[in-house]
């Protein structure tokens, strides 16, 4: 039976799990073509640049869905958004099995990614209806299930598509989404809202929020930057990995996500302790990891060795950054928590997109060297923020 949440009341363990798994099937979507696209490029006979727009118009369609979608959640009932989604990403799906063509597949990414924002609608709810002194921890439980989702993704696709085709992938996600229209129609809980007004007032006071709070800026470009060096890898890894000297499958490579497990149980770790050591800390070792991890994977780039390893520290590294960074900025005002989230997931996406497109034209003229330039070039501004920021 469902019920009423109250603000700083405490979210029930059992609800807030069934968010966490909800939130990570969810936002596989986005990542299942990462290990296919080398598939893809055959089958669609397209060059492996342009099949790089199908990450990349997937990230923006999120963006997208970040900025115009996730406010609503200010203003009008959750559960019928949610609900809204994982319709359209049901229909989306099945576009993207049955594209004939390279502008179909586009097409279906985008929508595809302006549905899978609902993890945003969870994580701010979370935050708001959390206990003050599990706030930051329960955040944490959301990204790691934001986490396994992606790592699952890459995994369970790459398997799929070495064996069953790209398009199988996309038939089962298409399953997946509509049975959850009815977990969330039987298990989500009423919710009040948090604003008052029009949509058009609503989006008004996002960019009122964006100018007032420095704050909010600083977290939101800092985390994107490293976001954007976190895609890059994976924007091209299946190119790499699928030519000169591994000539691997595409379960090999979706298996290397695997790697990235050591993330997903660092982040209710880091979600535990960003309050007692602070967010800079947490910054700072998290683009230190994350560069070590590119420079791993340029000099041991003939080996698995290097990717496992950099995998890893890659995964440590961005959980290290984003949990801090997010609960950061949904501390700033719980009251608008949608539209704050909205403004960090929307920037950090957009730096995703950007990481994507980078990468994508680096590799085009200067393969796997062009890629750890991306990657480290990004993470590195991100780290010199910290340095001159005083949070």
């Amino acid at each position: 039976m469902r019920q009423t949440l109250v603000e700083n009341g405490g979210v029930p363990a059992p609800l807030l799990w069934t968010l966490a798994v909800i939130a990570g099937l969810s936002v596989a979507n986005l990542y299942y073509n990462q290990p296919l696209l080398n598939r893809i490029c055959v089958d669609l006979q397209v060059s492996e640049f342009a099949a790089n727009l199908i990450p990349m118009t997937t990230q923006i369609g999120y963006a997208l869905g970040l900025l115009f979608i996730i406010p609503l959640g200010d203003l009008y009932k959750r559960r019928t958004i949610i609900v809204t989604n994982f319709v359209l990403l049901t229909v989306a799906t099945c576009c993207m099995a049955l594209s004939p063509t390279l502008h179909y597949v586009l097409a279906a990414s985008l929508v595809t990614g302006i549905c899978s924002v609902t993890p945003q609608i969870f994580i701010p709810l979370v935050s708001q209806f959390s206990l003050p002194e599990n706030k930051a921890r329960n955040v944490g439980l959301m990204l790691s299930g934001l986490l396994t989702g992606i790592l699952g993704s890459r995994v369970v696709s790459g398997v799929v598509g070495e064996y069953f085709g790209w398009r199988t992938m996309y038939y089962v996600a298409a399953v997946i989404m509509f049975l959850c229209i009815f977990v969330v129609l039987r298990l989500l809980p009423d919710m009040p809202s948090n604003f008052r007004g029009s949509y058009g007032g609503l989006m008004k006071s996002l960019v009122r929020l964006c100018l007032r709070n420095a704050t909010l800026r600083l977290v939101s470009v800092r985390a994107g930057l490293c976001f954007g060096s976190f895609l890059a890898l994976w924007a091209c890894l299946a190119f790499k990995l699928s030519g000169e000297p591994f000539h691997a499958g595409n379960n090999v490579i979706g298996m290397l996500g695997l790697c990235g497990i050591a993330g997903a149980l660092t982040a209710s770790v880091v979600g535990s302790y960003v309050r007692r050591y602070g967010v800079r800390l947490f910054n700072y070792v998290g683009a230190s990891l994350m560069i070590s991890a590119w420079i791993f994977m340029y000099f041991l780039q003939d080996s698995y060795v290097g990717y496992i390893v950099g995998i890893i520290l890659m995964d440590i590294g961005m959980q290290c950054v984003q949990i801090s960074n997010q609960t950061c900025a949904l501390s700033l005002d719980q009251h608008a928590s949608n539209r704050i989230n909205t403004i960090f997931m929307t920037i950090y996406f957009v730096g995703g997109a950007a990481g994507t497109l980078l990468a994508g034209t680096f590799w085009h003229a200067f393969s796997w060297a062009g890629v750890v330039f991306t990657g480290i070039f990004l993470a590195g501004i991100s780290l010199v923020i910290t340095i001159f920021a005083r949070k």
